[in-house]
């Protein structure tokens, strides 16, 4: 069973539904199911060897669009492994994927194949169609994609997820009550699709429930909020700079009206711009909290009686998820508190509550991927926990809310500084819009504290003012050596703030 095998199943059992939506283009199931069939059929008279122990990988450098879908649903069906990429890499960021992953096959836009063509055996436009009888499908759960991961702690890895994780994190999240998608909705395709939140969460769950996927390859706020109003999209998958986009739409909530769910991921969303997004819409935004390695779902707001502001949510069913102190102990584990030393505490300030102190987030569920490729190293152990580098806390009520990565810790004269609760501090001045926190070198505290900020609109903010803002709310240790302005902060495709770029 595999993603592929979902749509022969809509394809037998609704041929003349729309399952997709581009531009002014239009895929039944059957259409789409046939697509994938002939390019699968394709693929197979390449004759690609395995190689490395997998079967051939293909990499697909496409964006949001129907090409994407149909030739990533045909390497699934044809055995193959799909290495889904950013079509907006440099030449010499795709030369490391191709070379890493030995992929054989590279389907990309003309421009980007030119700088790339000499690295791969076959590079492509669009898979060749091949007419003759169905190839069989992968029933397995063998590889079913290589992610290669952002990189923000190194050169980008790939996360070799099977065909059973994906499948998994879509059983998790169905046995959500009340149901979260069904075959009547339709969702918006607008995050990238050569990323887990995209490409699992959201294509994967038009394929799971048999609903219909309207496709964006370029986010703009109005032009999106129109395309929901006239397609009545009902499920919304976001990320944060989606939700503030849409915030400043005039009459987003006329335009929003057939929303029904709308979900947040990839990187915290501030409650405020929740607040606000639901103030102007009437709708809740249900935050997600989830990692490539994970397929990508493993917490979240609908898990919990409610979306508390700030909060992830608890487990998805069938995730285990324990909170595990610097010494290796569980501060928390299935939703109850654990007796822990506070010597062994990750050190930060959180409210007073009968919650517990800070853990790394350790996993456990049929959702993890298998390692890194192409020897499955870093993945889980051999009870199949999976320690994620994230830091969260437990409230009394048992909802998760996540600090900070292990990564990004910042170390002043040995005492922990978690960017997130810095970033929470400066947010909260009203003359600040967005704030990054990153480490400096020190010569004398081997690293300090140093803040990027991009002012609200009209704010006249200086950096002592800052400066004395953060002294009245965190203890000296956590307070930027440096404040720098800037008009913006460089993001990621996700939303993800990319502080190498700082």
């Amino acid at each position: 069973m595999n993603l592929a095998t979902l749509l022969r199943q809509h394809a037998a059992a609704t041929p003349d539904r729309i399952a997709l939506r581009a531009d002014e283009d239009t895929l039944t199931w059957a259409d789409w199911d046939a697509r994938v069939d002939a390019a699968a059929r394709g693929l197979h008279a390449l004759a690609l060897p395995d190689s490395a122990g997998f079967p051939a990988r293909v990499a697909i450098a496409l964006r949001n669009d129907l090409d994407f879908t149909v030739t990533l649903l045909a390497v699934l069906r044809a055995g193959l492994v799909a290495v889904p990429c950013n079509p907006g890499f440099t030449p010499r960021e795709l030369r490391h994927v191709l070379a890493d992953s030995g992929a054989q096959v590279l389907v990309a836009p003309q421009e980007l194949l030119a700088g790339v063509a000499d690295a791969v055996p076959h590079p492509l436009t669009v898979l060749p169609a091949a007419e003759g009888a169905a190839p069989a499908e992968d029933a397995g759960d063998g590889l079913a994609l290589l992610l290669y991961t952002s990189g923000t702690e190194g050169v980008p890895k790939g996360a070799m997820l099977p065909h059973a994780a994906l499948l998994a994190n879509h059983r998790q999240l169905a046995a959500v009550e009340p149901p979260l998608v069904g075959p009547d909705d339709t969702v918006l395709l607008a995050l990238p699709l050569f990323h887990a939140y995209g490409l699992n969460t959201g294509l994967g769950s038009v394929l799971f429930h048999g609903a219909a996927g309207v496709l964006l390859a370029d986010f703009d706020p109005a032009g999106s909020a129109a395309l929901i109003a006239e397609h009545r999209v009902s499920v919304l998958v976001g990320v944060p700079p989606m939700f503030l986009a849409w915030s400043a739409v005039p009459d987003i909530g006329e335009r929003l009206r057939s929303v029904r769910l709308a979900v947040c991921g990839a990187a915290a969303l501030e409650p405020a711009a929740a607040a606000r997004f639901t103030a102007l819409t009437g709708h809740t935004v249900q935050v997600g909290y989830g990692l490539t390695e994970t397929a990508p779902v493993l917490a979240s707001t609908v898990a919990a009686p409610s979306a508390k502001p700030g909060a992830i949510g608890r487990p998805l069913p069938g995730v285990e998820l324990r909170l595990v102190n610097r010494a290796g102990e569980d501060v928390w584990r299935g939703g109850e508190p654990l007796g822990a030393d506070d010597e062994d505490d990750l050190d930060l300030d959180v409210p007073d509550s009968p919650g517990t102190d800070p853990g790394e987030i350790v996993v456990r569920g049929e959702n993890l991927f298998a390692g890194y490729w192409p020897d499955g190293r870093g993945g889980p152990d051999a009870e199949g926990w999976w320690p994620t580098r994230d830091v969260a806390y437990a409230d009394g009520d048992g909802d998760l809310f996540l600090v900070d990565r292990l990564g990004e810790l910042i170390l002043v004269s040995g005492f922990n500084v978690y960017p997130a609760e810095v970033e929470q501090v400066l947010l909260a001045h009203p003359g600040v819009a967005q704030a990054a926190v990153l480490g400096a070198p020190h010569p004398m505290t081997g690293q300090q504290v140093r803040a990027v900020v991009v002012p609200a609109p009209r704010a006249e903010v200086t950096a002592a003012e800052l400066a004395a803002h953060c002294a009245r709310n965190l203890a000296r240790f956590k307070c930027p050596s440096e404040i720098e302005f800037a008009d913006t902060l460089p993001y990621s495709v996700i939303g993800k703030v990319r502080k190498g770029l700082l």
